[in-house]
């Protein structure tokens, strides 16, 4: 067999090995979440089911946020208006999270109920937003940064 065979052979080799490779670990790897209504779906279906870690993404319940004096663990409620599930994250909470925000928490629910969760997300594309009005303006009162005199 001449080397320019040899080195095709092993190139057409090479790469549907890798291509078998990376279409095999798209199912492991791909990484969504769930939303509590198709988590309790799923519990109700296979109660062991609650035993896996999984993702889900919901809203936090007004109200209901309650922090430990010492800052590092929280309890809330999230729903995603058809199911509620309480939650207790112990970590620091993201800047971002407050009541009503939309987060995505990932950890195992237990066999009270209670979703223990180990990374808590939250998500909040409005706070990094223009204020409301045109964009650019500053509101009444407020000085544009060109027109503030500089120290001399």
């Amino acid at each position: 067999m001449k080397a320019r065979n040899k080195f095709l052979l092993g190139g057409v080799l090479v790469l549907g090995t890798a291509s078998y490779l990376m279409a095999s670990s798209i199912d492991e790897t791909a990484t969504y979440y769930l939303t509590p209504g198709e988590l309790a779906a799923k519990v109700s279906d296979n109660p062991r089911f609650s035993k896996n870690g999984v993702k889900v993404g919901a809203r936090v319940v007004d109200g209901t946020i309650k922090r430990d004096p010492g800052g590092r663990e929280l309890t809330f409620v999230m729903t995603d208006g058809k199911q509620t599930y309480p939650v207790h994250y112990r970590g620091v909470a993201p800047d971002t999270f407050t009541d009503g925000v939309d987060i995505v928490v990932e950890g195992r629910l237990d066999a009270n109920g209670v979703f223990q969760a180990t990374t808590l997300l939250a998500k909040c594309a409005s706070r990094y937003e223009n204020a409301p009005g045109q964009p650019g303006q500053y509101p009444a009162g407020a000085k544009h940064p060109e027109n503030i005199p500089k120290a001399s």
